[in-house]
């Protein structure tokens, strides 16, 4: 069987089932966003130095993005069900391991299993949804639910782990996430169906390989970029990452059963929903980071303060994430998307106008409006991306707006940084010493040693820094915008004949 019969309008089973998958995509997030917390807790019980602190932070975000395509192509053969539940089974055990690590090197390994089984758990899920509900409009507001889940994650996750480590030990961050494997674990079976491709061959080892070969050293070159600017290995790696991608997809086009199907790009929805999507990681993502240091080295807040500043956002994100399907029932989705992405657009022009005195609520406002806009585009772009897939290949479809995201988050954090660091640096040419020339959070860290107007000057030419990424990224999100509703005028609100025959042509 290749899955339980479903009609056409879910029902009370998939809308609980889908709350669990909910609570599961909370948990990849979550796991994303605690270990900020807990990081010094750790690494002053365990001995972690500097080098062994950027594993154990970013190998897990490593992990989950270069194995995405593969755990969603083997969930197509296999079974998507039956991945989730030994992913989340892997997870649950990862996460007792970290809990309970008694080294830096013990803590290191168990990132690195959380990594891997949590690359089984975001693309199962979503293509669980895709199977789970087939009608337009129960499907839009499902992944809207899903999508919300991230944000969601990414609120409860440093409050969370802030009550956690006021009374527990560091470990038990880890912990919270149990409960919810073992609840997966239990209900799963009962109200999951299962799903797989029944003429999907047997999966390709030297495609799995290659796929990883193209995502990670992309990843970690592009991050380090980001970090410390063009330097020979990271350089050396997104070059190789970048010549196993195209020695991938011409693979994939050889092949009678990839374990990525390109042609899926040909289909225009899914198409520029890709582009909708990662054009906002790319562009909003980096001034996001931009932002995120202004709170700390301008406007002098704490980092749990800065944190708790990004949280109205993430919540209307939430919000608009779950609404922005029930109005694509009666508007069209490119409109939605279009207007949400000119809103967005607008306040990052408005961001040009902020200076170094600017009330750190004024930057809280505009995020939130910020995330408003931006909340329709993840919704209804994966919307758009699942409704253009056919079911059989849901699961390594499912995976690459994933891949999409991460990856244009780290290109946005490198090339948005690079242009605010290069105006930085431009504008403190002459200042000394070297440390206020490098950045504005290395002329905090000599404060005490320069005089104030000297520190006065880097946070101007910083914010100068933001305010020229800003603009950019508004200019080209504007773009965009015009873009998506030009090419997505065809399709339909969610349910009508429109959606329906657009869906139906691409499924044949």
């Amino acid at each position: 069987m290749t899955a339980d019969v479903l009609p056409t309008k879910a029902g009370k089973r998939e809308w609980v089932g889908l709350a669990v998958l909910a609570l599961t995509v909370m948990l990849v997030a979550f796991d994303f966003f605690v270990l900020v917390l807990a990081l010094p807790h750790l690494s002053a019980d365990l001995g972690a130095d500097g080098i062994e602190q950027l594993w154990i932070m970013d190998i897990y975000g490593f992990l989950v993005g270069g194995f995405m395509i593969t755990m969603g192509g083997l969930g197509d053969r296999i079974g998507r069900r039956k991945l989730l539940l030994i992913g989340a089974a892997a997870f649950g055990a990862a996460s007792l391991l970290a809990a309970y690590s008694t080294s830096p090197e013990m803590l290191i390994v168990a990132r690195v299993l959380l990594g891997v089984a949590g690359a089984t758990l975001a693309p199962s899920t979503l293509s669980l949804v895709s199977n789970m509900f087939r009608d337009p409009k129960q499907l839009g507001l499902a992944v809207g639910v899903w999508a919300a889940s991230f944000t969601a994650g990414a609120i409860l996750g440093p409050v969370a782990g802030g009550i956690l480590l006021s009374q527990f030990w560091w470990g038990s961050v880890f912990l919270i996430g149990v409960p919810v494997i073992v609840l997966l674990l239990v209900l799963g079976p009962v109200l999951l169906p299962e799903y797989r491709n029944p003429e999907a061959g047997r999966l390709d080892l030297v495609s799995a390989v290659m796929s990883l070969a193209a995502i990670l050293p992309c990843i970690y070159g592009i991050k380090e970029i980001a970090k410390y600017g063009l330097q020979l290995v990271p350089t050396l790696a997104v070059i190789v990452g970048v010549l196993f991608t195209v020695l991938f997809i011409r693979r994939q086009r050889r092949l009678a059963d990839p374990l990525l199907d390109v042609n899926l790009f040909r289909i225009p929805d899914f198409r520029i929903g890709m582009v909708g999507l990662i054009a906002y990681a790319l562009l909003s993502g980096g001034v996001m980071l931009l932002m995120a240091q202004w709170f700390q080295s301008v406007a002098n807040l704490s980092p749990l303060q800065a944190g708790l500043a990004l949280l109205p956002g993430m919540a209307m994100a939430t919000v608009s994430s779950m609404v922005a399907p029930i109005l694509a029932r009666r508007i069209r989705p490119a409109v939605i998307i279009g207007v949400g992405l000119l809103v967005v657009a607008v306040i990052l022009v408005l961001f040009t106008q902020i200076g170094p005195e600017t009330s750190p609520g004024v930057l809280v406002v505009g995020w939130s409006v910020w995330c408003l806009g931006g909340g329709p585009t993840v919704a209804l772009g994966m919307g758009l991306v699942l409704g253009a897939t056919p079911p059989d290949k849901a699961g390594a479809a499912a995976a690459i707006p994933q891949v999409g995201n991460e990856l244009g988050a780290a290109v946005g954090f490198a090339v948005i940084g690079t242009v605010a660091t290069v105006v930085y640096r431009g504008e403190m040419s002459g200042a000394s010493p070297e440390e206020v020339r490098e950045s504005v959070a290395s002329a905090v860290t000599v404060a005490d040693r320069v005089p104030e107007t000297v520190l006065e000057s880097a946070r101007g030419a910083f914010t100068e820094g933001l305010q020229v990424a800003s603009g950019i990224a508004g200019v080209l999100l504007a773009a965009v915008a015009v873009l998506i509703m030009v090419r997505l005028r065809h399709v339909g609100p969610l349910g009508s004949s429109s959606s329906s025959s657009s869906e139906s042509s691409v499924a044949a």
